[in-house]
């Protein structure tokens, strides 16, 4: 009778193990396989939340199966303490160990609302923008210049959350005064800017940021990344250029960034410059002329007089032969680049085309017969 219980025992004990195996491998395909979702969503994780919370949100959501086999999951793995908070985008049949890895590997948030804080020639622009999990596209919300007055009465409401996500983008071609003006009117940053930053010296970029984000420190890293540019492209600059130091290398391309209008075109219109310099012919470039006017602080708002043309000014380059003292604008990358690298070309002059580029010549008077026919293209647009 003993014998026969423990044999019963024995097989009940087998049976119970085989079916706990069945139980841990279908809670493992479970945690492993895809999910249920079907449509990409944006699970906000907010500071202080448990990972019970989050699994109960996400089974809300539909995005997983069982919410205790995702805390068991995350428990075993180690992870159930690691979460941090922000914004995550989900796929669509993301497993629970992928949203677990997710939400527990890094708190930079990939989804949810992002303020866009853009510094361009001629005006900035704040920008509010939520990403679109369906689409994956980020739609704007709302758009306004800060330094115009009062942000929108619903500015506050949609930013009041911690894991908004801030970036400063500053376009190529923009003066060290603008910068420091316009980011001064960023109500997400904090402190002051003693010094304006000299002229060039900070990266045309997009810098994320966190809010209260010390301006200054801001700054620095847009110079340390221009200096590493800088370092870098001198480095592989051509043979034989007319440029006798970096800093001279970041006056010409600036005055390249200013006059180009079709990024495409700057090779060549730094070898006009380039030619220039080595004929000893003047360089005759408005936008400098127009810097020394205004020193950066803003656009002129009109053309360029005679009487200004003749002004003996360092910034006058029909006046004085050679480079500038400054670059004249915080030049980008390409233009870095164009400028110790220009195209090989015999060109000497440029005049609009009248399609945002330009004509380019080696003579004068190919270069008059383009001035006739831009003046034409001038004449016949006033007369529209």
């Amino acid at each position: 009778m003993w014998r026969s219980i423990a044999s019963n025992a024995l097989t009940l004990f087998v049976v119970g193990l085989v079916l706990l195996g069945g139980v841990i491998l279908w809670g493992k395909g479970q945690y492993t396989g895809a999910g249920p979702l079907e449509q990409a969503i944006c699970l906000q994780v907010k500071p202080g939340s448990t990972m019970r919370r989050v699994s109960e949100d996400l089974a809300a959501q539909g995005a997983i199966s069982d919410a205790r086999i995702l805390r068991i999951g995350a428990d075993y793995s180690e992870k159930a303490g690691q979460l941090k908070a922000g914004s995550f985008l989900i796929a669509p049949g993301a497993s629970m160990q992928q949203i677990v890895d997710q939400v527990t590997t890094s708190g930079r948030s990939t989804c949810g609302t992002e303020v866009n804080f853009r510094i361009g020639v001629l005006q900035a622009e704040l920008q509010v923008r939520e990403l679109d999990p369906e689409t994956n596209a980020y739609v704007e919300v709302m758009a306004f210049d800060p330094g115009e007055g009062a942000a929108p009465a619903d500015y506050a409401a949609l930013t009041q959350e911690a894991d908004v996500r801030y970036r400063v983008v500053l376009a190529e071609g923009v003066t060290s005064w603008q910068v420091v003006n316009e980011l001064m009117q960023a109500e997400f940053l904090t402190g002051e800017v003693a010094d304006l930053p000299a002229e060039g010296a900070m990266a045309p970029d997009s810098y994320e940021v966190v809010r209260g984000a010390d301006r200054a420190e801001l700054i620095a890293r847009m110079e340390a990344s221009q200096a590493a540019t800088l370092a870098e492209l001198w480095e592989g600059r051509a043979e034989g250029l007319p440029l006798n130091s970096p800093e001279e290398a970041l006056i010409l391309a600036s005055i390249v960034e200013k006059e180009t209008g079709v990024a495409e075109e700057r090779p060549q219109v730094a070898s006009v410059f380039i030619n220039r310099l080595n004929k000893g012919i003047a360089l005759q470039t408005d936008p400098t002329v127009i810097y020394g006017l205004t020193l950066g602080k803003g656009a002129l708002g009109r053309g360029l007089r005679r009487s200004e043309l003749r002004k003996e000014t360092p910034y006058n380059t029909y006046v004085i032969n050679g480079l500038p003292p400054t670059p004249i604008a915080n030049p980008g990358r390409a233009s870095i680049e164009a400028a110790l690298n220009p195209a090989e070309t015999e060109f000497i002059y440029f005049v609009a085309d009248g399609t945002g580029g330009h004509a380019f010549a080696t003579t004068l008077k190919e270069h008059n017969a383009n001035v006739a026919k831009w003046r034409k293209i001038e004449a016949e647009r006033s007369n529209q």
